[in-house]
């Protein structure tokens, strides 16, 4: 006679189907009136991967080497926020260069008069990781098709407990007509690598979040780094010819659609 095999205590989702089409916490099932003991773990490995995220030391010495790998200059630079802690508990200072780092950009400017087309910043923001993941290869895509339109471009500025509007005093800085800066976004539970884009044209001290555009999600499990890159290279584009970045910027972009499938059928999602 067969022993009979052990009944499950967790009880299954009918939409456990559903969970393969995301990585959303749906369908997780239930064990009595709480959660499965593996979706309850699953959760916490994740939220400590964000935790982690936000507090993950930021490797400017790596990214610069890599920078120079490809013969790219750098610019490290710092924000007004002394630590991690001060950083966290204060963006006002996150937004702003400390004076060592100003100082740097003035005797830079004085050695390389006439400014810049696009500056380059980078920041790790509240993500480290994802800048460590996805800055350089993104960089390569996006300086690629920068060149290719005659674009000058300033040394890579990277700077540490940086907040998106520090941009706008680098570019200012360093006289540049448009200023794009990476950096690592709030962590998710599904994306503690998460990198961000903001663009500005004409960027000074003192612009709000509505003059300048975003691109979110730049990363292996989101939006690709050529679509990305491709995104921003539109964007760039139309602030040029228009003279204007923000909220009267919209991002119509025409986006590429994926090759046709055997049947002739595109992916209507990316039409």
């Amino acid at each position: 006679m067969q022993p009979e095999l052990p009944v499950s205590a967790t009880t299954e989702n009918p939409w456990q189907e559903l969970r393969r089409l995301t990585p959303a916490r749906i369908a997780l099932g239930r064990a009595g009136t709480s959660l499965p003991t593996t979706a309850l773990l699953d959760f916490q490995y994740a939220h400590a991967q964000a935790r982690d995220a936000v507090h993950l030391p930021f490797d400017h010495a790596a990214l610069s080497a890599g920078l120079a790998d490809r013969g790219r200059a750098s610019l490290l630079l710092h924000s007004a926020a002394a630590d991690r802690d001060t950083y966290l508990q204060r963006p006002d200072l996150g937004r702003r260069l400390n004076e060592a780092s100003i100082r740097h950009l003035h005797d830079y400017g004085q050695a390389n008069p006439g400014g810049v087309d696009l500056a380059v910043v980078v920041a790790d923001g509240l993500s480290a990781l994802a800048v460590h993941r996805h800055a350089l290869p993104f960089l390569a895509r996006m300086e690629e098709l920068a060149n290719a339109e005659g674009w000058s471009l300033s040394p890579v500025a990277l700077v540490a407990q940086g907040r998106v509007a520090v941009a706008d005093e680098v570019a200012e800085r360093l006289n540049a007509k448009m200023v794009v800066i990476l950096i690592g976004e709030r962590p998710g539970l599904s994306s503690p690598d998460s990198l961000g884009l903001y663009f500005t044209y004409a960027p000074r001290v003192g612009l709000t979040d509505a003059y300048r555009n975003c691109i979110s999600n730049v990363r292996l499990e989101g939006q690709s780094y050529g679509m990305a890159a491709h995104r921003l290279l539109y964007l760039m584009r139309e602030a040029c010819r228009r003279q204007l970045s923000g909220v009267n910027l919209k991002d119509e972009a025409q986006v590429p659609c994926l090759e046709a499938t055997p049947a002739g059928m595109g992916n209507f999602l990316l039409r």
